[in-house]
């Protein structure tokens, strides 16, 4: 196996890059301010665009699969949020107050859309529900991932999500989306054929939030608060949570009576959390809380998933290979 499969991608590279540079030249005053707009139409755009590419047609024809749908949600946003409030006693020791509360935040977001479909494609699982899957993950999030952040707030003595906090929500995220489903007769084929550009304005918008909430943390004294044996006691933390998610979807899946193919689908697309909507969620659900502390749970929790999903799709892939010759008539059968 090349160790080339397990070095970071280029986005995480930018990442590190980006951190590295908010931690020596953060922004502050005014530079600050202009960031903050920039990264506020970055992320409508981004929604805008999203919203313009998700195929209306695909996503009711995978509604048939009912039943797989319902266990890719509740194991996105019933069993993590459990897995986060349950194992806090263990786990909240090894991080941070605030770094425990990014980790809860992890907990409430939808699963990614592009790498939950890639890594099925590769597993050879149920595709058309994967994308439909995952899309509804994303598209719900909007809504149920603000109320499990009021719920843990509340539970953990800081106040309730605010109406104005809900607003921003709607206001940045899904109102740019709706419109970009409205604009999709007329420029959805367009969007679909430059599928670059909607890359490079996720991860562009992704890098623009982690740079400015970075950049207040460090002024705010981040890195003098968290020592390395934290950042490992976070590792340990996201990899407990990834482990747990991933054997309870794959066990749980052939308990519920799943096949090979959908339970593919429910592994990938119910252990995964998005990035791309967790940061700009962070920068309007936080306003005021330490964010770099609430993003980075998310950042490394990113590249663990994206790792350890690798590895185990080429596992998935290389079963069913073994498996179709058997199922395949052979020479003597045909004659």
């Amino acid at each position: 196996m090349s160790l080339s499969r397990f070095l970071p991608d280029r986005f995480t590279c930018a990442l590190v890059i980006t951190v590295a540079l908010a931690s020596v030249l953060p922004c502050r005053g005014v530079t600050a301010h202009v960031f903050d707009l920039l990264t506020d139409a970055a992320i409508a755009l981004l929604f805008f665009l999203h919203g313009a590419k998700l195929s209306r047609e695909a996503a009711i024809a995978g509604l048939v699969h009912w039943r797989l749908h319902l266990t890719v949600l509740a194991s996105t946003f019933v069993l993590f949020p459990l897995l986060g409030v349950l194992l806090r006693p263990l786990l909240s020791p090894l991080v941070t107050p605030a770094l425990y509360i990014g980790v809860l935040f992890l907990c409430t977001l939808p699963s990614t859309v592009q790498s939950s479909i890639a890594f099925t494609s590769m597993a050879r699982g149920n595709i058309p529900a994967a994308i439909c899957a995952a899309s509804a993950s994303s598209l719900l999030g909007i809504f149920i991932t603000p109320l499990l952040v009021g719920v843990i707030l509340q539970s953990h003595g800081q106040g309730g999500m605010s109406w104005d906090a809900v607003g921003s929500i709607v206001l940045q995220l899904l109102v740019p989306f709706v419109a970009g489903q409205v604009a999709q007769r007329w420029i959805g084929t367009w969007v679909s054929r430059h599928r670059g550009l909607l890359a490079y304005v996720d991860q562009g918008s992704i890098l623009l939030v982690v740079y400015t909430a970075f950049s207040a943390a460090v002024l705010q004294g981040l890195w003098r608060q968290m020592p390395l044996p934290v950042l490992g006691g976070l590792l340990v933390v996201n990899a407990v949570l990834l482990a747990a998610a991933l054997l309870i979807t794959r066990y749980g899946s052939r308990a519920l009576g799943f096949g090979r193919e959908d339970e593919i689908t429910i592994v990938f697309c119910g252990s995964k959390k998005s990035l791309a909507s967790g940061v700009p969620m962070a920068k309007v659900l936080f306003a005021g809380h330490p964010l770099g502390a609430i993003v980075l749970p998310i950042m490394l929790f990113h590249q663990m998933q994206l790792m350890t999903c690798a590895v185990l799709a080429r596992k998935y892939a290389q079963r069913a290979a073994k498996v179709r010759p058997k199922l395949e008539p052979q020479p003597e059968q045909l004659a």
